[in-house]
């Protein structure tokens, strides 16, 4: 997955999608940070996120997204975006 640069546009939209850290931390992991901007992200951040990012990429943070992070209805929607219907299970934590 390509990186998603830090600029004061990115570091914005970081601050706002995940709050809890800095926003060269959060852009450091984009498989990540990008499962958060699909459970929280506006429609402008991902915008903007789709400047840098195209459909393989969203695809590839779908496919490897951490377990917990992105909700049910989220999940189903941006895989139904990327032509994935029905949407595969959600990522599981592993037990241990």
């Amino acid at each position: 997955m390509k990186p998603i640069p830090l600029d004061n546009d990115t570091e914005a939209a970081a601050a706002r999608i995940v709050w809890f850290e800095p926003a060269a931390e959060a852009l450091a992991d984009p498989v990540r940070f990008m499962a958060y901007a699909f459970a929280r992200a506006t429609h402008e951040d991902m915008k903007l996120l789709r400047r840098y990012l195209d459909e393989d990429d969203l695809k590839e943070a779908l496919d490897r997204a951490p377990p917990g992070i992105i909700d049910p209805r989220s999940w189903a929607y941006w895989n139904l975006l990327m032509g994935r219907y029905p949407a595969p299970p959600l990522p599981k934590r592993m037990s241990t």
